[in-house]
């Protein structure tokens, strides 16, 4: 059923939802952009519909509400071991099509790659998710051609409308909270954007013969490591562990695992001083193949979901997109090389 609500009547549900929730979305930090007179978007904790930003893509997804940045696994002593507590409370998170389809990835990952992660488990089984219509398309967003444009897996779903919102609702907990709080009941279905200005095409057969292109070569001296496209990525998982011993007793500390990237220094190192892709190329080929290729063939579809975040964050302007339609040449310069 869907509902519309004035602002107080939304604010209201959200009053409601926070007793029970911590609720997250989009917010704009006034003057905190990368460059001058900038502002930044990204996820927050919110009270209000007012604190919420509807008009504009975020510059970081939601992904560390549920996989945190540093995230304390447990505690150690000399004798014994402690797990950390998990969240007090569960989350209510408002986003995009391109996101909610990013949860899916995530969980694919992390509950059903052959073992069910623990500490994503018990915070992503309090979540409820509100999905954001989207009208218009943004830069670089290619959702339609990635199939990631629509999505009905939603707990409720909400736009404004007016002065006011609409919303659509899934979840049978909140129906009695949005009917006494909403102005009136009507047919609701999520805006979504049917044409992005960027288009990208995955060749059919794609193959890893595609690693032996020399199109990886120019990322050598174009991209500079920084880590920033895994880190605004909604769909990038990788970690690393860190054990922290504490000053006054070398014996006791904690291990956490800390969000790391593939793009950097280090994270392929091996003892004895070895490291699986030293030059930023064969970085951007892991990378790209993972998302279009590898990913799809263990679980058929494709990792990336066409936010267009890297695009976005790249300080050094290497479009991902663009690079995901070099893919057809790059095979036929291998066929050709081959035959």
């Amino acid at each position: 059923m869907g509902y519309s609500f004035s602002k107080d009547g939304i604010n209201t549900v959200l009053n409601e939802w926070a007793k029970e929730y911590l609720i997250y979305a989009p917010t704009r930090k006034v003057g905190a952009g990368a460059f001058s007179d900038t502002d930044l978007i990204r996820y927050d904790k919110i009270t209000s519909a007012d604190n919420i930003e509807f008009h504009e893509k975020s510059d970081f997804s939601f992904k560390d509400i549920l996989l945190p940045i540093s995230q304390t696994l447990f505690y150690f002593t000399e004798n014994e071991i402690k797990v950390a507590d998990g969240p007090q409370k569960g989350a209510i998170i408002f986003l995009r099509s391109c996101d909610l389809h990013a949860v899916k990835r995530l969980d694919e990952i992390y509950l059903r790659n052959g073992f069910e992660d623990f500490y994503y488990k018990r915070i992503r089984d309090h979540v409820k998710f509100v999905l954001i219509g989207c009208k218009n398309s943004f830069d670089n967003c290619f959702c339609v051609d990635m199939n990631t444009n629509k999505n009905d897996s939603y707990d409720a779903s909400i736009e404004p409308n007016g002065d006011g919102f609409i919303m659509d609702n899934h979840f049978d907990d909140w129906s009695e909270l949005l009917l006494t709080n909403c102005v009136k009941t009507m047919d609701v279905a999520p805006s979504y954007v049917t044409t992005n200005e960027i288009r990208v095409t995955i060749p059919e057969g794609l193959t890893l013969a595609v690693s032996k292109s020399k199109m990886w070569d120019e990322y050598n001296s174009r991209c500079i490591n920084c880590g920033r496209c895994n880190f605004v990525c909604p769909t990038c998982t990788c970690f690393s562990m860190q054990d922290i011993f504490y000053t006054d007793n070398g014996k006791a500390g904690e291990r956490r695992r800390v969000m790391a990237s593939c793009m950097v220094d280090g994270f392929t190192d091996v003892a004895g001083g070895g490291a699986y892709r030293k030059k930023n190329g064969e970085r951007m080929r892991f990378k790209v193949l993972h998302k279009v290729y590898d990913f799809k063939k263990r679980y058929g579809y494709h990792m990336c979901v066409g936010c267009g975040r890297c695009d976005d964050v790249c300080p050094e302007y290497i479009s991902f997109s663009n690079c995901i339609n070099k893919l057809e040449n790059a095979i036929q310069e291998v066929n050709q090389n081959e035959s």
